[in-house]
Formats: C-alpha cells, sequence, structure tokens
C-alpha cells in the first residue's frame, strides 16, 4: 500500500496584475502579467505585514499566503484556471526524512521554473498535461488536449531550505531540490514540497497558447508562506511527518 503525505489548499483565481512583489519588491507595473491565487490585496508593494491584513480565497480561508504565475492566453485572450490546488506534499526525499520535515517559516518567498527559458528545460519541476487524457504525454511545452479536456499545468517547488534566509538576490538560492532522496548539505532542513495543479479550460491546438512570460515552457511560479505558524505546525506533523493523506481542514 502507498502512503501519501500531503495537506493542501483550494485557492481560487483573484486577480491579475504586472506586479511581482518577489522579483519586482516596491514596483508595480515592472513585472509581465501574473494571475493571483489566495491572497486577494497582493499586489507590487506587497509584504509580510500587508498580506497577513488581507483576504483570501483559499480553503483553508486561514491560508493568507500568496501564489501566482504568468497569464496563459489563447490568442490575445486571457484565460483563468478554474482549477487552482495546492498540494504540500512529503515525497522525493526518504520516509525517514519525511518524518523530519519542518514547517515553511512564516515569510518564506519560494520561485520555481525558469521564466527566461529560452528551450525546454532538462528536469520535470513544470510540465503540462491533459485533465481526463492519461494518454497524451506530458510535455514541457503546451500539449493538444482533445475535445472536453482541459488543459493542465502542474509545477514543483524546492523542498530543501537552506535555515537561514527567507530570500535570496535570484530568488533561488536559499532553496535547493533534494538529490538521491535527500536534502543537500548547503540546503539542509527539508520543507513541504509545494506542488501547484493548474486546470484551465482550454483544448485543441497549443499553437493558439502563450504564457505572459512567453512559450510553455517558461511556465514558473511563486509562492509566499503568510500560514498561521501553528496552522501549519499542525499540517506538518499530523500530516507529512505522519505520512498521512489529509483534506483542507488538516486533518485524514
Amino acid at each position: 500500500m502507498v502512503r501519501v503525505a500531503e495537506f493542501l489548499a483550494e485557492c481560487p483565481y483573484t486577480h491579475r496584475a504586472p506586479d511581482d512583489p518577489i522579483v519586482f519588491p516596491g514596483l508595480p507595473g515592472a513585472s509581465h502579467m501574473h494571475s493571483f491565487f489566495g491572497n486577494d490585496t497582493t499586489n507590487g508593494n506587497s509584504n509580510l505585514e500587508s498580506l497577513e491584513k488581507g483576504r483570501t480565497s483559499c480553503s483553508p480561508d486561514t491560508d493568507l499566503s500568496s501564489y501566482w504565475v504568468p497569464t496563459l492566453y489563447d490568442g490575445d485572450r486571457e484565460v483563468e484556471p478554474t482549477g487552482t490546488t495546492f498540494y504540500y506534499l512529503g515525497e522525493g526525499v526518504r520516509d525517514d526524512i519525511i518524518r523530519q520535515i519542518k514547517p515553511f517559516p512564516r515569510g518564506l518567498r519560494i520561485v520555481a521554473g525558469n521564466a527566461k527559458a529560452t528551450a525546454p528545460q532538462e528536469n520535470t519541476i513544470a510540465r503540462w498535461s491533459c485533465l481526463h487524457a492519461g494518454h497524451v504525454n506530458p510535455s514541457q511545452d503546451f500539449v493538444n488536449c482533445p475535445p472536453g479536456t482541459m488543459l493542465e499545468s502542474y509545477l514543483d517547488f524546492p523542498q530543501c531550505w537552506n535555515g537561514t534566509d527567507l530570500d535570496s538576490a535570484d530568488h533561488k538560492s536559499h532553496m535547493a531540490y533534494p538529490v538521491a532522496g535527500a536534502c543537500p548539505s548547503t540546503h539542509p532542513v527539508p520543507v513541504p514540497k509545494l506542488r501547484q495543479v493548474l486546470r484551465y479550460p482550454v483544448s485543441g491546438d497549443p499553437a493558439r497558447f502563450r504564457l505572459a512570460s512567453g512559450p510553455g515552457y517558461t511556465m514558473h511560479g511563486d509562492f509566499f508562506n503568510v500560514w498561521p505558524e501553528e496552522e501549519m505546525a499542525q499540517r506538518v506533523r499530523d500530516c507529512i511527518n505522519a505520512i498521512v493523506k489529509c483534506g483542507f481542514d488538516g486533518t485524514p
């Protein structure tokens, strides 16, 4: 029997803006267009204090975190996902390390994927697939989904933290992906693996699609952690460390 260590949040789309408070803090309008989920106050000036005062679209409604991705376009029309699930997982590392996973520190900022990619990447961090069409192989670029299915984006965030920095100059160096089932010595603290799953109500010829950042292989995501510390700690302990599948409420 395969055991699953996870809890999750469902955070519907809230708004669009050319803002990125991680990459361009204090500079509204400096970014390509992003679609935001969760905290409905997120803008170019957002910080931990402002987000803590915000409201959220998430279930559970205690998750005040902000999540964002480049906006998807079908021709000139913006398309927002109708399915927006954020999984917090204990996977990608050995079971003994899953039991040692620590909660995300409050205010941690993480970026996954490569907005500046000029070709598909040599990894599976970001991938596209089709909901209800398992015969379509996942790809790093857009895929052709059959009628009646939906274009689906999976994005896996790094799950090893350096233990000191909530961010870094390139917004990536303070985090790392595991190697051979363990966190590298440079990033010794295992944290939950955030997996973002977005489902877009489009299908068919992918030549029509582009992201605000470029082709499908430029898919990337930003996460600004504003979970209440006690609540995050309880979910990590009861769901991830215990290797139990939990729902939105943090219980099995």
